[in-house]
C-alpha cells in the first residue's frame, strides 16, 4: 500500500469514526438532559424528553423506561409511572432477551450494542418502586401484588445461588412493611426474617423481629429474638388500639454514575459517586416530635458491588471481542488490503464501555418509623446536610391520617 493510499485509508477511517461517534451517542450523554431537568424541578419537560426513548422498541428500551418511570412519579403521574414500570418488568423478565445482530455488534463494535437487561438488584427495584407508587396512592392491595412479584423473583434468585447484594434487601424489607401494614402478621414476620438474613446490620430489624414474631404468635421465634436483642424495649403502642404508625420512606440523592475511565483496561465502565447536599431528612410532626431518618438500603453500594462482581466476566468478553475483530479484519484484508485496514480501524475505534444503568435511582433509601395516636397530623420534612444544617429542600404533608393498628406511608425524594 503506497503512502497516498495509506493516508486516504486513515482519513476515511477517521471520517467513519466521527460519523459513528456523532450518530451513536452514549446512554449517559442522551439521558443527561433529562436528569438536569429533574434536578431543576422541570419534571414535565423531563417526561417529554424521555417519552419517545421509552416508547422506542429497541435494545435500549428497558433502561429508558426505568428513567421515564421515575420522571413520571416525580411529576405526580403515579399511575402512568406504574404503567411504565409494568412494561419494564415484562421486558426485564423475557427469556433470551437479545437479538443475534446486536450480540454480534457488541463483539465487532461496542458493548452498548447488546440489549440492556438490567442488573438483578435493579429488577427487584422495579417492583419495589411500583409498590412505593401504590403506597403513595394509598392502594395497599396493589402494593401487596408487587410484594408477591418480588417474592417470585427472590425465589428464583435463591435457586440460582445469587449473592446477597444482588437480591436487594430493600425489596424484602418493603414487602415486610406492606404485609404488616395490612395486618398480615405471619407474612410480615417471614419477610423481616429474610431481610435479616440478607443484611443483619439494618438498625430497625431487632425491633421488627421481636414485634412481628409476637404479633404472629410465633412464641419460639419471639423468645429467640428477645434473647438475641436484649437492648430492645417493647412498646405498649404495639398492642394498643389507640395507636397506629407513620412510616416515611426517603429516597436520598442520586446513585453513582457510570463512565469510561481514560486508558482503562478492556474499555470497561467504572462508577463515580454523585455528591449530594441533602444527606438525611428531618420530620417535624404535630405535637412537637422531631425525628431524623436512618439508612435502610445503600443503592450505591449495590451498584458498585454488582459492577465489581461482573468485572471478570466482562473483561473476558471484551478479550474475546478483540480477537473477533482481528479475525474479521484479517478475513477482509485477505481479499482487499485497503478495506481490511478500514474495517480494523473502524471496529477498534468504535469500542467503548457500556454506560447504561438505571441512573435516576437514589443514592440511599432511608426511613423514619414512629408510633402515633389515632388522629390527623401535619408533617414537615426538611433536608439536612452532613453537618445537620438545613439544605432548603423539603415537603409539607397536611392532614395525615393515622388509623388504629395500621401503617400510614409517606414518601419523599431529595434531588440535590
Amino acid at each position: 500500500m503506497n503512502l497516498y493510499i495509506k493516508r486516504s485509508v486513515i482519513l476515511a477511517g477517521l471520517f467513519l469514526f466521527s460519523l459513528t461517534t456523532i450518530s451513536c451517542a452514549t446512554y449517559q450523554g442522551t439521558v443527561e438532559k433529562s436528569r438536569d431537568l429533574i434536578k431543576s424541578g422541570q419534571y414535565d419537560d423531563a417526561v417529554k424528553h424521555l417519552e419517545p426513548l421509552a416508547n422506542k422498541a429497541d435494545g435500549d428500551q428497558l433502561v429508558y423506561l426505568l428513567d421515564y418511570a421515575v420522571a413520571l412519579q416525580l411529576d405526580g403521574k403515579i399511575k402512568e409511572s406504574n404503567t411504565a414500570l409494568q412494561s419494564a418488568d415484562r421486558l426485564s423478565d423475557v427469556k433470551d432477551y437479545y437479538s443475534l445482530s446486536r450480540e454480534t455488534g457488541s463483539l465487532l463494535m461496542n458493548q452498548e450494542m447488546v440489549q440492556y437487561k438490567g442488573d438483578s438488584f435493579e429488577k427487584i427495584f422495579i417492583n419495589a418502586y411500583s409498590a412505593m407508587n401504590y403506597l403513595e396512592l394509598n392502594q395497599l392491595d396493589d402494593a401487596l401484588v408487587e410484594t408477591r412479584r418480588m417474592n417470585e423473583k427472590y425465589n428464583k434468585l435463591n435457586t440460582e445461588n445469587r449473592k446477597s447484594f444482588e437480591k436487594n434487601v430493600f425489596g424484602k424489607y418493603l414487602s415486610a412493611l406492606i404485609w404488616e401494614g395490612n395486618q398480615n402478621w405471619d407474612d410480615a414476620y417471614i419477610a423481616y426474617e429474610e431481610a435479616y438474613k440478607l443484611d443483619p446490620t439494618i438498625r430497625f430489624l431487632p425491633e421488627d423481629l421481636i414485634r412481628s414474631s409476637k404479633r404472629a404468635r410465633r412464641q419460639d421465634s419471639y423468645q429467640k429474638w428477645k434473647k438475641e436483642f436484649p437492648q430492645v424495649t417493647e412498646k405498649k403502642e404495639w398492642s394498643d388500639k389507640n395507636y397506629g404508625e407513620l412510616v416515611i420512606l426517603f429516597e436520598q440523592g442520586w446513585g453513582p454514575r457510570k463512565y469510561q475511565p481514560p486508558g482503562g483496561a478492556y474499555n470497561l465502565a467504572a462508577l463515580s459517586p454523585v455528591n449530594s447536599e441533602t444527606q438525611k431528612v428531618q420530620a417535624t410532626i404535630t405535637g412537637g416530635q422531631v425525628l431524623q431518618s436512618q439508612q435502610l438500603y445503600d443503592v450505591s453500594k449495590a451498584a458498585i458491588d454488582t459492577l465489581q462482581d461482573d468485572y471478570a466476566a466482562m473483561a473476558a468478553k471484551r478479550i474475546g471481542a478483540f480477537a473477533a475483530k482481528e479475525v474479521v479484519a484479517d478475513q477482509i484484508r485477505q481479499k482487499n488490503e485497503t478495506l481490511g485496514f478500514l474495517a480494523w480501524l473502524f471496529m477498534h475505534a468504535s469500542e467503548r464501555a457500556d454506560l447504561r444503568q438505571w441512573s435516576t435511582l437514589p443514592q440511599t433509601v432511608q426511613m423514619i418509623r414512629v408510633p402515633l395516636r389515632v388522629g390527623e397530623y401535619n408533617v414537615t420534612l426538611q433536608g439536612l446536610n452532613y453537618s445537620g444544617g438545613l439544605t432548603g429542600e423539603g415537603k409539607d404533608f397536611s392532614k395525615v391520617t393515622i388509623k388504629s393498628q395500621r401503617i400510614t406511608f409517606l414518601r419523599w425524594r431529595s434531588l440535590r
